[in-house]
């Protein structure tokens, strides 16, 4: 059993406080309650983050790296008991080994209409992991922080809209959208983010666009959290 690290502690303690912006508030009413599980843990490379690939057959999000989530169902008990559940069924994590320290605030996807509660795990016994639900999941991966925070792993990805959102380059696998938004602020607020260049800038990929046309996509702009 591994101890939760210094800079998760910290980072868990402020989420709850870090600024929503209006494009990612909530409505009034109305949204899907949904949750996904941030599981940080400790690997072969140092600290590391859980990340599944989604099945390119999907209907939602085909193809899409992503944290393992989903909408919260009656017996969940709330967004937590959803994250967990979710990534068991997902990838087969094991809720016993899991240590759940906070959240972050609710935040609204008008695309797919889902109000998302981000949910920061440490995963003190780490279980094995496979693609356990394969019609939604085709692959599961550690990521590690020092891959996130690599500058040459880092990119501004540009919509066909001409907007652009946060991406990295990792484990073969291009994480954007709302994960990569996450992400971008989870490493920014933990104080784990090393310099990049944001004027790097490539394009959505045409296979990703394609996928996209099953359903509506948006780049999710980056979280700015102001500073005191």
């Amino acid at each position: 059993m591994t101890e939760v690290p210094d800079w998760l502690e910290r980072l868990a303690a402020q989420a709850a406080g870090i600024t929503v912006p209006r494009y990612l508030r909530p409505p009034a009413d109305g949204g899907r309650l949904a949750a996904v599980l941030m599981l940080f843990g400790e690997g072969p490379f140092g600290p590391d983050v859980l990340l599944i690939q989604r099945s390119s057959r999907g209907r939602r999000h085909a193809g899409q790296p992503a944290f393992p989530g989903g909408g919260v169902d009656p017996g969940d008990g709330g967004p937590v008991g959803a994250a967990l559940r979710e990534a068991e069924e997902e990838t087969g994590v094991d809720p016993r080994g899991v240590r759940v320290l906070g959240t972050m605030p609710e935040l609204y996807l008008d695309h797919s209409d889902n109000r998302v509660t981000p949910v920061f795990g440490w995963w003190h016994t780490p279980s094995a992991v496979h693609a356990a639900s394969p019609d939604e999941v085709e692959s599961v991966e550690r990521v590690p922080i020092v891959e996130l925070v690599d500058p040459g792993n880092r990119v501004m990805l540009r919509h066909p809209s001409g907007l652009a959102g946060p991406a990295f380059h990792v484990r073969g696998m291009l994480v954007w959208g709302f994960t990569a938004m996450v992400l971008d602020t989870v490493l920014r607020e933990g104080g784990l983010e090393r310099p990049w260049d944001p004027a790097r800038i490539e394009d959505l990929p045409a296979e990703v666009v394609r996928m996209g046309l099953r359903e509506r996509i948006t780049p999710t702009p980056r979280i700015v959290t102001p500073q005191p």
